[in-house]
Protein backbone atom coordinates (compact mmCIF):
# COMPACT_ATOMS: atom_id res chain seq x y z
CA UNK A 1 0.00 0.00 0.00
CA UNK A 2 0.99 3.60 -0.54
CA UNK A 3 1.43 5.96 2.44
CA UNK A 4 -1.92 7.57 1.59
CA UNK A 5 -3.67 4.21 1.59
CA UNK A 6 -2.09 3.30 4.93
CA UNK A 7 -3.29 6.61 6.37
CA UNK A 8 -6.82 5.94 5.08
CA UNK A 9 -6.78 2.48 6.68
CA UNK A 10 -5.90 4.06 10.05
CA UNK A 11 -8.62 6.68 9.53
CA UNK A 12 -11.12 3.94 8.72
CA UNK A 13 -10.07 2.22 11.95
CA UNK A 14 -10.79 5.40 13.91
CA UNK A 15 -14.25 5.67 12.38
CA UNK A 16 -14.94 2.00 12.97
CA UNK A 17 -13.92 2.23 16.63
CA UNK A 18 -16.24 5.18 17.22
CA UNK A 19 -19.17 3.60 15.41
CA UNK A 20 -18.67 0.25 17.16
CA UNK A 21 -18.89 1.89 20.59
CA UNK A 22 -22.12 3.63 19.55
CA UNK A 23 -23.79 1.15 17.25
CA UNK A 24 -21.72 -1.83 16.22
CA UNK A 25 -21.09 -1.98 12.49
CA UNK A 26 -17.64 -0.45 12.16
CA UNK A 27 -16.45 -3.38 10.07
CA UNK A 28 -18.66 -2.03 7.28
CA UNK A 29 -16.14 0.82 7.08
CA UNK A 30 -12.84 -1.03 7.48
CA UNK A 31 -13.63 -4.21 5.54
CA UNK A 32 -14.62 -2.50 2.24
CA UNK A 33 -11.64 -0.14 2.63
CA UNK A 34 -9.20 -3.04 2.89
CA UNK A 35 -10.75 -4.92 -0.02
CA UNK A 36 -10.67 -1.75 -2.14
CA UNK A 37 -6.93 -1.47 -1.51
CA UNK A 38 -6.32 -5.02 -2.70
CA UNK A 39 -6.36 -7.02 0.54
CA UNK A 40 -7.91 -10.49 -0.04
CA UNK A 41 -11.35 -10.81 1.66
CA UNK A 42 -10.43 -13.51 4.18
CA UNK A 43 -7.17 -11.73 5.06
CA UNK A 44 -9.13 -8.49 5.41
CA UNK A 45 -11.65 -10.15 7.73
CA UNK A 46 -8.96 -11.63 9.98
CA UNK A 47 -6.73 -8.55 10.08
CA UNK A 48 -9.73 -6.32 10.72
CA UNK A 49 -10.98 -8.47 13.62
CA UNK A 50 -7.56 -8.30 15.28
CA UNK A 51 -7.28 -4.55 14.83
CA UNK A 52 -10.74 -3.78 16.17
CA UNK A 53 -10.03 -5.49 19.50
CA UNK A 54 -8.28 -2.31 20.66
CA UNK A 55 -11.35 -0.22 19.86
CA UNK A 56 -13.53 -2.71 21.71
CA UNK A 57 -11.37 -2.31 24.81
CA UNK A 58 -11.55 1.50 24.81
CA UNK A 59 -15.27 1.52 24.00
CA UNK A 60 -16.09 -0.97 26.75
CA UNK A 61 -13.96 0.89 29.27
CA UNK A 62 -15.70 4.13 28.35
CA UNK A 63 -19.08 2.54 29.12
CA UNK A 64 -17.94 0.75 32.30
CA UNK A 65 -20.28 2.81 34.48
CA UNK A 66 -23.34 1.57 32.58
CA UNK A 67 -22.25 -2.06 33.06
CA UNK A 68 -22.93 -1.91 36.80
CA UNK A 69 -25.80 -4.09 37.95
CA UNK A 70 -25.86 -6.26 34.80
CA UNK A 71 -23.80 -9.20 36.08
CA UNK A 72 -26.83 -11.46 36.60
CA UNK A 73 -27.36 -11.46 32.84
CA UNK A 74 -23.77 -11.09 31.68
CA UNK A 75 -22.48 -14.08 33.65
CA UNK A 76 -24.59 -16.21 31.31
CA UNK A 77 -24.17 -14.13 28.17
CA UNK A 78 -20.36 -13.91 28.25
CA UNK A 79 -19.89 -17.71 27.97
CA UNK A 80 -22.54 -17.74 25.22
CA UNK A 81 -20.64 -15.08 23.26
CA UNK A 82 -17.35 -16.89 23.85
CA UNK A 83 -18.58 -20.28 22.61
CA UNK A 84 -20.50 -18.73 19.74
CA UNK A 85 -17.40 -16.87 18.58
CA UNK A 86 -15.44 -20.13 18.51
CA UNK A 87 -18.08 -21.64 16.25
CA UNK A 88 -18.08 -18.59 13.99
CA UNK A 89 -14.30 -18.52 13.68
CA UNK A 90 -14.34 -22.19 12.73
CA UNK A 91 -16.97 -21.45 10.06
CA UNK A 92 -14.82 -18.69 8.56
CA UNK A 93 -11.96 -21.12 8.15
CA UNK A 94 -14.05 -23.91 6.65
CA UNK A 95 -17.11 -22.54 4.80
CA UNK A 96 -17.27 -20.62 1.50
CA UNK A 97 -17.99 -16.90 1.78
CA UNK A 98 -21.23 -17.24 -0.21
CA UNK A 99 -22.96 -19.05 2.67
CA UNK A 100 -23.24 -16.00 4.90
CA UNK A 101 -23.44 -13.43 2.12
CA UNK A 102 -27.07 -14.43 1.66
CA UNK A 103 -27.94 -14.51 5.37
CA UNK A 104 -26.20 -11.30 6.58
CA UNK A 105 -28.59 -8.75 4.97
CA UNK A 106 -31.62 -10.64 6.31
CA UNK A 107 -30.24 -10.68 9.85
CA UNK A 108 -29.34 -7.00 9.68
CA UNK A 109 -32.80 -6.01 8.45
CA UNK A 110 -34.40 -8.05 11.23
CA UNK A 111 -32.17 -6.41 13.84
CA UNK A 112 -33.01 -2.90 12.62
CA UNK A 113 -36.71 -3.72 12.77
CA UNK A 114 -36.30 -4.85 16.38
CA UNK A 115 -34.45 -1.64 17.27
CA UNK A 116 -37.19 0.55 15.76
CA UNK A 117 -39.95 -1.40 17.53
CA UNK A 118 -38.04 -1.58 20.82
CA UNK A 119 -40.46 0.48 23.01
CA UNK A 120 -43.50 -1.52 21.85
CA UNK A 121 -41.60 -4.79 22.16
CA UNK A 122 -40.59 -3.96 25.72
CA UNK A 123 -44.23 -3.31 26.64
CA UNK A 124 -45.29 -6.58 25.05
CA UNK A 125 -42.53 -8.52 26.81
CA UNK A 126 -43.53 -6.97 30.14
CA UNK A 127 -47.11 -8.19 29.67
CA UNK A 128 -46.02 -11.68 28.64
CA UNK A 129 -43.54 -12.08 31.48
CA UNK A 130 -45.56 -10.39 34.20
CA UNK A 131 -43.30 -7.34 34.20
CA UNK A 132 -40.37 -9.02 35.95
CA UNK A 133 -37.44 -6.62 36.20
CA UNK A 134 -34.23 -7.27 34.30
CA UNK A 135 -32.42 -7.78 37.61
CA UNK A 136 -34.50 -10.91 38.16
CA UNK A 137 -35.13 -11.93 34.58
CA UNK A 138 -37.38 -14.98 34.18
CA UNK A 139 -36.21 -18.36 32.84
CA UNK A 140 -37.92 -17.99 29.46
CA UNK A 141 -36.40 -14.60 28.70
CA UNK A 142 -33.02 -15.71 30.04
CA UNK A 143 -33.01 -18.78 27.81
CA UNK A 144 -33.96 -16.74 24.75
CA UNK A 145 -31.34 -14.13 25.65
CA UNK A 146 -28.55 -16.70 26.04
CA UNK A 147 -29.46 -18.58 22.86
CA UNK A 148 -29.70 -15.32 20.93
CA UNK A 149 -26.35 -14.15 22.33
CA UNK A 150 -24.75 -17.42 21.23
CA UNK A 151 -26.18 -17.05 17.72
CA UNK A 152 -24.92 -13.47 17.41
CA UNK A 153 -21.53 -14.60 18.74
CA UNK A 154 -21.33 -17.25 16.02
CA UNK A 155 -22.22 -14.64 13.41
CA UNK A 156 -19.67 -12.21 14.85
CA UNK A 157 -16.93 -14.82 14.89
CA UNK A 158 -17.52 -15.38 11.19
CA UNK A 159 -18.10 -11.83 10.00
CA UNK A 160 -17.97 -9.10 12.64
CA UNK A 161 -19.99 -6.48 10.74
CA UNK A 162 -23.24 -5.42 12.44
CA UNK A 163 -23.05 -7.88 15.33
CA UNK A 164 -23.64 -4.93 17.64
CA UNK A 165 -26.86 -4.04 15.84
CA UNK A 166 -28.00 -7.64 16.11
CA UNK A 167 -27.31 -7.58 19.86
CA UNK A 168 -29.18 -4.29 20.29
CA UNK A 169 -32.12 -5.77 18.40
CA UNK A 170 -32.05 -8.82 20.66
CA UNK A 171 -31.89 -6.67 23.80
CA UNK A 172 -34.69 -4.46 22.56
CA UNK A 173 -36.95 -7.46 22.11
CA UNK A 174 -36.23 -9.09 25.47
CA UNK A 175 -35.10 -6.47 28.00
CA UNK A 176 -36.68 -3.50 29.74
CA UNK A 177 -33.36 -1.82 30.47
CA UNK A 178 -32.18 1.66 29.45
CA UNK A 179 -30.73 1.69 25.94
CA UNK A 180 -27.41 3.14 27.14
CA UNK A 181 -26.99 0.20 29.53
CA UNK A 182 -27.86 -2.15 26.70
CA UNK A 183 -25.20 -0.44 24.60
CA UNK A 184 -22.63 -1.01 27.34
CA UNK A 185 -23.47 -4.72 27.45
CA UNK A 186 -23.30 -4.83 23.67
CA UNK A 187 -19.78 -3.36 23.73
CA UNK A 188 -18.57 -5.94 26.26
CA UNK A 189 -20.08 -8.95 24.46
CA UNK A 190 -18.80 -7.75 21.08
CA UNK A 191 -15.35 -7.39 22.61
CA UNK A 192 -15.51 -10.98 23.86
CA UNK A 193 -16.39 -12.18 20.35
CA UNK A 194 -13.62 -10.14 18.71
CA UNK A 195 -11.00 -11.35 21.21
CA UNK A 196 -11.95 -14.99 20.65
CA UNK A 197 -12.05 -14.61 16.86
CA UNK A 198 -8.75 -12.70 16.78
CA UNK A 199 -7.06 -15.24 19.04
CA UNK A 200 -8.28 -18.11 16.86
CA UNK A 201 -7.02 -16.47 13.68
CA UNK A 202 -3.62 -15.80 15.24
CA UNK A 203 -3.26 -19.39 16.44
CA UNK A 204 -4.34 -21.21 13.30
CA UNK A 205 -3.89 -18.77 10.41
CA UNK A 206 -1.26 -16.20 11.37
CA UNK A 207 0.30 -16.48 7.90
CA UNK A 208 -2.90 -15.07 6.38
CA UNK A 209 -2.94 -11.92 8.54
CA UNK A 210 -1.69 -8.56 7.31
CA UNK A 211 -0.03 -7.31 10.49
CA UNK A 212 0.59 -3.80 9.19
CA UNK A 213 -3.09 -3.36 8.45
CA UNK A 214 -4.07 -4.89 11.81
CA UNK A 215 -1.75 -2.48 13.66
CA UNK A 216 -3.06 0.59 11.85
CA UNK A 217 -6.68 -0.37 12.53
CA UNK A 218 -5.79 -1.05 16.18
CA UNK A 219 -4.35 2.43 16.68
CA UNK A 220 -7.24 4.13 14.91
CA UNK A 221 -9.96 2.08 16.62
CA UNK A 222 -8.43 2.59 20.07
CA UNK A 223 -8.83 6.35 19.67
CA UNK A 224 -12.20 6.02 17.97
CA UNK A 225 -13.61 3.77 20.68
CA UNK A 226 -12.70 6.28 23.34
CA UNK A 227 -14.27 9.16 21.39
CA UNK A 228 -17.43 7.19 20.68
CA UNK A 229 -17.94 6.23 24.31
CA UNK A 230 -17.35 9.81 25.48
CA UNK A 231 -20.01 11.31 23.25
CA UNK A 232 -22.33 8.35 22.80
CA UNK A 233 -23.60 8.34 26.38
CA UNK A 234 -24.76 11.93 25.89
CA UNK A 235 -27.29 10.87 23.28
CA UNK A 236 -30.91 10.42 24.31
CA UNK A 237 -32.49 6.96 23.78
CA UNK A 238 -34.35 8.26 20.74
CA UNK A 239 -31.19 9.81 19.24
CA UNK A 240 -29.11 6.67 19.85
CA UNK A 241 -31.82 4.51 18.30
CA UNK A 242 -31.88 6.86 15.31
CA UNK A 243 -28.08 6.59 14.89
CA UNK A 244 -28.29 2.79 15.06
CA UNK A 245 -30.94 2.65 12.36
CA UNK A 246 -29.19 5.11 10.03
CA UNK A 247 -25.83 3.36 10.26
CA UNK A 248 -27.52 -0.02 9.90
CA UNK A 249 -29.33 1.05 6.74
CA UNK A 250 -26.06 2.34 5.27
CA UNK A 251 -24.44 -0.97 6.11
CA UNK A 252 -27.33 -2.88 4.56
CA UNK A 253 -26.98 -0.85 1.37
CA UNK A 254 -23.25 -1.55 1.20
CA UNK A 255 -23.82 -5.26 1.74
CA UNK A 256 -26.43 -5.46 -1.01
CA UNK A 257 -24.82 -3.13 -3.55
Amino acid sequence: MTPLELFLVALAGLGAGAINSLVGSGTLITFPTLVAFGVPPVTATMSNAIGLVAGGVSGTWGYRRELRGQWERLRWQIPASFSGALVGAWLLLHLPDTVFETVVPILLLLALTLVVLQPKLQTWVARRTGGDADGRIGPVRMTLLVVGTFAVGAYGGYFTAAQGILLMGLFGALLHDNIQRQNAAKNLLSLVVNVVAAGTYILVASDRIDWTVAALIAVGSLIGGDLGSRYGRRLSPVALRFVIVVVGLIGLYRLLF
